[in-house]
């Protein structure tokens, strides 16, 4: 499985930005932009919190694996496989999601003198960050499920 590249994310983040700022101009002048939904950054929010608890789990459960503790649960290579998958499609997603509203909320920067374009604005900053914080919940679970590296084959190699 390939890791998360932070290249790829950004690139799809300022795709989407630019690709949803110049959508949000074009819509504002044929008539109403659609608002910024409040449940956008809420979301992207508890999917970072599962991210992350996901991560702390997996990764207490690893180190007493590690350690040999007794009674300690280890962890199933598949259950480690499909949460990393889940983190890195919640990564790619979250990234697409963010530069959406990243762009609604730089064209929203225009029209601030508005109340309401002003609480969308918000919603839509607020979706960037929670955006970032799910990529940063992906990424560090990926490396919580990172196998170590085999010293064996390194030395074979040199």
């Amino acid at each position: 499985m390939k890791q998360l590249r932070i290249r790829t994310l950004i690139g799809l983040f300022l795709v989407a930005g630019v690709l949803s700022w110049a959508g949000a101009r074009m819509w504002d002048s044929l008539g109403n932009l659609p608002s910024v939904p409040l449940a956008a950054p809420i979301v992207l929010a508890v999917i970072a919190v599962v991210l992350v608890a996901t991560a702390l789990s997996l990764r207490s459960r690893l180190r007493a694996q590690r350690e040999r503790r007794p009674g300690a649960k280890g962890v199933e290579p598949l259950m480690a496989a499909r949460a990393v998958v889940f983190g890195q499609a919640s990564a790619l997603v979250a990234s697409l999601v963010a530069g959406m509203y990243g762009g609604t909320g730089v064209f929203l920067l225009t029209k601030l003198d508005l109340p309401a374009r002003r609480d969308q604005a918000f919603y839509a900053g607020f979706s960037v960050l929670a955006g970032a914080a799910v990529i940063a919940a992906a990424i560090f679970l990926e490396r919580v499920c990172k196998l170590p590296e085999d010293d064996e084959t390194e030395g074979a190699a040199a």
